[in-house]
């Protein structure tokens, strides 16, 4: 139970308990946890680095923070011994004191390059057709990812799962092939039906989909799999096919375009300039592998009524901690939001200690948040990414005004559900104190070089 003004102490007026949680990129510090208090008075020292905090001036409110639970994620869970099992889930998608809480995953529709093997749920002898998708089946996703989703969702029932293609069956395709190509023509009624037929399915199987992306990385085509699909396409698709049929079957899972590099930040705000397009649109997801994430503040100011989503970035085998942990704690988690994120997911949940499973000319050095090796289990640097904000932030905290005064001092602040606040913020130089200053009231902690804190008060 957190103290209120409990003392009088060197005309220092204490006002309550604060909390601090930090990672150092050196990796000596996981989520240590420290106590600090809250006061009225504050200091001369001209050397602390301070956080202006304005709890009066809100933005978006947060969505979730997660991973990707691709289907080799889901297999190589699935196959450790049941306790085992059942207690990695907890961990991931409990709300304990030593869970991540993780609270929104992506999931693909058909394979991603993280399954095994390449697949949809109509595949075909080269040469057929089935345009009314008579032999749709989610028979590869009742193997392991559903089963997973399943377990997921006992243990947090409000879990958002998004989901995204990488690939139409081959036979819509240009190209007939599972890398590139663009969707035929006179398959995009089919191909609209395709994943109504997919959310009805999974829908039926106790898995509600909260949003869809009409395609993964829709400007890259060298994957496997992959699709191209243009802003006119993706306008096209949304606006004449996916946007109608949705409304006739009465699916409410929100539409979010893109879902690709914050460098092109002109492809949805093209889309959103549609007018029918937009009216079946809920809002954007990027990532972060070319361009900035100021470009997410771009398509905010353009159609502010939209919501803005982060969807993947990798940590990969070349990377080391804590490089890893500081870019994407300042960029992919602190930047995203400030630029108007309400979600943050990376990729992915695990892998093994070879990056498998993936595609042929998949990914072969994604590296997991956990690396599953038969039943062994390690935790790697996006466990400590994402539950440096998942395990503190809970879905609905909303983003408000921080300010820092130097420039190695990177923050975002919240004021959550129940009342308390938090702020999330990256160190990128030396060990240094620093200072949260949010109306009378302050926080001093130090923060070592090199790391991240959340503080709770």
């Amino acid at each position: 139970m957190l103290l209120t003004i409990v003392t009088l102490f060197n005309n220092t007026m204490i006002f309550a308990q604060a909390v601090q949680y930090t990672t150092t990129a050196n990796g000596l510090d996981k989520f240590k946890q420290t106590n600090l208090i809250t006061t009225t008075l504050s200091p001369t020292d001209a050397s602390i680095a301070t956080i202006q905090m304005d709890a009066s001036k809100g933005f978006q409110k947060m969505e979730g923070f997660g991973f990707a639970l691709n289907g080799g994620s889901a297999a190589l869970i699935d196959q450790l011994p049941s306790a085992k099992k059942q207690a990695l889930l907890k961990e991931i998608f409990g709300k304990g004191k030593d869970d991540l809480g993780v609270n929104y995953i992506r999931i693909s529709i058909g394979a991603s390059d993280l399954d095994a093997h390449v697949f949809s749920y109509d595949d075909l002898p080269k040469g057929e057709t089935d345009s009314l998708l008579l032999k749709f089946s989610l028979s590869e996703d009742t193997l392991h990812l559903i089963p997973i989703l399943k377990k997921a969702l006992a243990i947090n029932p409000s879990l958002k799962i998004m989901a995204s293609p990488w690939s139409p069956p081959v036979w819509m395709k240009t190209n007939g092939f599972s890398m590139g190509g663009h969707l035929l023509k006179q398959y995009y009624a089919t191909y609209a039906n395709y994943f109504v037929k997919y959310i009805q399915a999974m829908q039926k199987q106790g898995i509600p989909i909260t949003s869809v992306t009409l395609q993964n990385e829709p400007e890259h085509g060298g994957n496997n799999p992959s699709l191209l699909m243009d802003a006119q396409e993706q306008t096209n698709f949304l606006a004449n096919y996916i946007g109608p049929q949705f409304k006739a079957a009465n699916i409410n899972t929100e539409v979010i375009l893109f879902d690709h590099n914050a460098d092109h930040p002109n492809y949805p705000i093209s889309v959103l300039n549609d007018a029918v397009a937009k009216s079946y649109a809920a809002g954007t997801a990027f990532h972060l592998y070319l361009g900035h994430e100021s470009a997410l503040s771009e398509v905010h100011a353009a159609h502010p009524d939209k919501k803005i989503v982060f969807t993947e970035q990798w940590t990969g085998a070349k990377g080391d901690f804590g490089g890893d942990l500081m870019w994407h704690l300042e960029h992919v988690v602190i930047g995203t939001i400030n630029n108007w994120s309400s979600a943050v997911i990376e990729w992915n949940i695990a892998a093994d200690a070879n990056f498998n499973p993936h595609t042929p000319g998949g990914c072969s050095e994604c590296k997991g948040a956990f690396t599953i090796q038969g039943d062994a289990i390690s935790r790697n640097v996006s466990y400590y990414i994402i539950g440096q904000a998942s395990k503190f932030i809970p879905v609905g905290a909303q983003r408000v005004t921080t300010n820092a005064n130097i420039e190695s001092i990177k923050s975002i602040g919240f004021i959550l559900v129940n009342g308390k606040k938090a702020n999330l913020i990256v160190n990128t130089g030396l060990q240094q104190k620093v200072k949260i200053q949010e109306g009378n009231n302050q926080i001093i902690f130090e923060m070592p070089a090199k790391s991240a804190s959340t503080i709770i008060w």
